[in-house]
């Protein structure tokens, strides 16, 4: 058992400890760090469900349940935001999961991988294709701002039918992404994949079952954390720009921090690259559009009128990105360099009085 398992079984107790947390009634502020801390866990756990059952099941399959449950948690923390109302948190969280993927994620594997190879490589048609699609992704997500600024557009019902509009638009986009890298370009990813050897015979039953239990568990502790989240923010004096920004992602994204690291360190970075900008893809591209679609249906004014500084801030982790992995090579100042660029930019938002 290796030592990130062994963390993710005694992280557990919080699961038990949040439950006791709302009956015994501990407190807003006791519920929201208990919920926290099992949500780490079991996102880690389901986060492996679905890798082991896309293994078994091939690529085309795996990609879809990559598609529907690779952000799960995100999707489910911001389901519930949604359902409470908190609008403003769901789009946070939104700009950070990609700040997240992109300099966080990335950041941390160039930097890991770096300290234990001096330099590491990675075919640089994955960080072209990967690339060139994020930064489509970024424009196609921040022009229902930009055109709702620049025009000064203030009807509601017109950002919203511009918003759904563009949200279909995208969700169709992100179905022909899948259908190029699972299907006629799945070559391009061959090479990654090819390194993730199955040691041994997988249990589907067993890992579908977690996967099944981490789900509900998720949807479970994600109401708890969320029903306080408002009062405990205030009480430290956080905006829901910042909680979305950088707290929820560091929560909800924790397993594919885990991922990149190991990948890197197991000397994958076209796994690495591929993991890293493809959930970034994930989010621009199929949560943000179906939390859209899905905010209507509840009624919810959910749309894609971004604060102007988040569209700024993914338009500047889509550059830096872009420009760090455009030569297939990393090393650990290339990572030291996109942490430091999300450093920056959760100070920013810190201080930023939205």
């Amino acid at each position: 058992m290796s030592f990130l398992d062994l963390l993710s079984i005694l992280l557990l107790v919080f699961v038990p400890l949040s439950v006791a947390a709302e009956f015994l009634h501990w407190g807003s502020q006791a519920l929201f760090i208990t919920s926290a801390l099992a949500i780490i866990p079991l996102s880690l756990w389901l986060s492996t469900a679905t890798e082991k059952i896309a293994v078994v099941t091939g690529p085309s399959i795996g990609g879809l349940i990559n598609a529907v449950f690779g952000n799960a948690t995100l999707i489910i923390i911001s389901l519930v935001a949604l359902k409470g109302g908190l609008i403003d948190l769901v789009k946070a969280s939104i700009t950070g999961s990609i700040l997240c993927d992109l300099l966080l994620f990335m950041g941390l594997g160039m930097l890991a991988g770096g300290l234990r190879y001096k330099e590491q490589e990675f075919k640089p048609i994955l960080a072209r294709v990967n690339g060139s699609s994020m930064t489509l992704a970024a424009l196609a997500v921040a022009l229902p701002t930009l055109v709702i600024d620049t025009s000064r557009v203030v009807d509601a019902s017109v950002i919203r039918q511009l918003s759904i509009v563009v949200a279909g638009i995208l969700m169709i986009v992100y179905g022909l992404t899948l259908l190029f890298s699972l299907k006629t370009h799945s070559f391009l990813y061959d090479v990654g994949m090819a390194k993730e050897k199955v040691e041994h015979q997988i249990n589907l039953k067993l890992w579908i079952t977690v996967l099944l239990i981490s789900t509900v568990a998720v949807a479970f502790e994600s109401e708890l954390f969320v029903g306080q989240v408002e009062t405990v923010i205030e009480g430290y004096g956080l905006t829901p720009l910042f909680t979305g920004v950088i707290l929820l992602p560091l929560i909800s994204d924790m397993a594919g921090i885990v991922t990149v690291i190991r990948l890197s360190l197991n000397n994958n970075m076209d796994l690495t690259v591929a993991t890293a900008m493809g959930d970034s893809l994930l989010v621009s591209l199929f949560v943000a559009p179906l939390l859209v679609l899905v905010g209507q249906g509840m009624g919810k004014n959910m749309d894609l009128d971004f604060n102007s500084f988040q569209v700024i801030a993914v338009a500047i982790s889509v550059a830096v990105t872009n420009l760090i992995s455009f030569t297939g090579r990393s090393n650990w100042l290339d990572g030291t360099l996109l942490l430091a660029t999300y450093s920056i930019l959760g100070v920013a938002f810190f201080y930023h009085p939205a």
